[in-house]
């Protein structure tokens, strides 16, 4: 973990506890940091846990930066009823015997899901629709649809199938813990749905981890109870973006112009990219446009030099 500096910059990698919502845990940054200026990438449902990134200060800016465009989970993905919500916390619609419900017939609707596929998201998700959240128009009786999207689910494992028959009361249900790799914008939810209503007994998620959000893993994350004994940032901005983004080593004159906001001359590198000086320091982030690379974000201004 990275000692707090003066200026205070950089990423906070929170492993979220079920129950709280993203908004939650910025609130609680702000007090443990002592600032305002705290913000989230990747928002995690408050029944979700795992890695949620937290930007602290100037690193704020940082975020909306990031390529963020993989997610790893655990899931427990259960069969045998359907929910309002797609998962534990919605009210149930259906129910299905999944008496006849084989290993193998799982790994076939499991195998149907992975790949490029196109997918509905959740109705609880915060897709807009006519300019509101689906959420906030689920809780309002609204009847609307939501278009299926392009996702790409690269990695949907099974860990362990676990079978309860019902003589409980329970009515039987399949329990499947899952491991998911995908794009940003995959819903595990929906996932859940889709292999329950695949099979014809209907399903539900009752458990979800986020364990990788990009290069940001559960190995950098903290919880909000150890952050509040011991407030240290995960990774400082210039560690933040020198895991983040393709590197370009610049010389010291270089620098100097580019932290005082002028441009470089292009090298052919495509998309953003840290420029990084002789000391190994992340100076700016820069995009080369035409014959300029000019920076969409000096990290380490010539104030901070």
């Amino acid at each position: 973990m990275a000692d707090l500096s003066i200026e205070n910059a950089g990423l906070v990698i929170i492993d979220k506890s079920d129950g709280i919502t993203s908004h939650d845990a910025v609130s609680r940054c702000r007090k443990i940091f002592n600032t305002r200026r705290v913000g989230h990438a990747g928002t995690l449902d408050p029944m979700a846990t795992g890695v949620l990134v937290i930007g602290i200060e100037r690193a704020t800016k940082l975020l909306g930066l990031l390529s963020l465009t993989t997610k790893a989970y655990v899931a427990t993905i259960r069969l045998g009823s359907s929910t309002t919500t797609d998962d534990k916390e919605g009210e149930i619609l259906t129910r299905g015997d999944v008496s006849g419900v084989t290993d193998e017939a799982i790994a076939t609707g499991i195998a149907a899901l992975t790949g490029e596929i196109e997918q509905v998201p959740a109705k609880v998700s915060a897709i807009k629709v006519d300019g509101r959240r689906a959420h906030a128009l689920v809780r309002t009786g609204a009847d609307f649809d939501l278009e299926a999207r392009p996702v790409t689910v690269s990695r949907f494992d099974v860990l362990e199938i676990r079978r309860v028959d019902g003589s409980d009361g329970s009515g039987g249900f399949i329990d499947i813990d899952v491991e998911v790799d995908c794009s940003a914008g995959t819903y595990i939810r929906s996932l859940a749905r889709d292999l329950g209503a695949g099979l014809g007994v209907g399903g539900h998620l009752t458990a979800l981890r986020r364990t990788a959000v990009g290069p940001f893993t559960l190995e950098h994350a903290r919880t909000l109870d150890q952050l509040a004994e011991h407030p240290l940032l995960s990774l400082t901005i210039d560690e933040a973006a020198l895991l983040s983004f393709p590197r370009r080593d610049i010389d010291a004159e270089e620098a100097e112009s580019i932290s005082q906001g002028r441009w470089l001359e292009p090298v052919g590198l495509k998309g953003i990219h840290v420029a990084v000086d002789p000391e190994g320091q992340a100076i700016a982030l820069i995009q080369e446009k035409g014959r300029r690379a000019s920076s969409v974000m000096v990290v380490r201004p010539a104030t901070l030099r």
